[in-house]
């Protein structure tokens, strides 16, 4: 099981079906959708605020997700919030913005506070998305800074659902396969 750890009045909760990593870091305010994954080496620290995860949604391998405290320029802070079926790749890092559903997130991408990227979006790998910047529904975004590169075709739209349930089916293998070596 992954490591698990409360902090201050907040411990993860955690939903049914979840695969969860030995090697991942669950901290404090941190609630994970049903059937969703939480892949090796993995921190997610809801220390300063909250981080939500949605169904099915996958978190890959090296990934930080983290958050922007409330303060009184800021009060609510900025949580982080992954909606449903999303495909977050390795070794990114997303910090206070909030994700709709049907999303992939291309490896070392850097998404940051206060973004919001609405639903059925493809970001490239190693793309940075900036601060307060808003991705509109449909759309391939690309490059460091982001730009709107093109409109989403047929087929990757539908692979945006596919991605996800193809974390669906792995993560439940692993449940019912992996066990440590001694």
């Amino acid at each position: 099981m992954a490591d698990l750890r409360s902090y201050q009045e907040h411990e993860p909760i955690i939903g049914e079906r979840v695969y969860l990593d030995p090697s991942a870091v669950i901290v404090g305010n941190v609630t994970l959708g049903d059937d969703s994954s939480v892949w090796p080496m993995v921190a997610a620290r809801g220390d300063v605020n909250s981080i939500s995860i949605g169904k099915r949604t996958n978190i890959q391998d090296g990934t930080v997700l983290h958050v922007t405290r409330k303060s009184p320029s800021n009060p609510d802070g900025h949580p982080l919030i992954i909606g449903d079926d999303v495909t977050v790749g390795h070794h990114c890092m997303l910090h206070g913005c909030q994700l709709g559903n049907r999303i992939l997130v291309g490896m070392s991408a850097v998404i940051m506070d206060d973004v919001i990227v609405e639903d059925d979006v493809i970001i490239g790998a190693g793309s940075l998305v900036p601060p307060g910047k808003r991705l509109e529904s449909g759309y391939l975004y690309v490059g460091s800074p982001i730009e709107k590169k093109r409109k989403l075709n047929t087929g990757e739209s539908a692979f945006l659902s596919q991605s996800a349930q193809n974390y669906v089916d792995l993560k439940d293998d692993y449940l019912l396969q992996v066990s440590p070596v001694s």
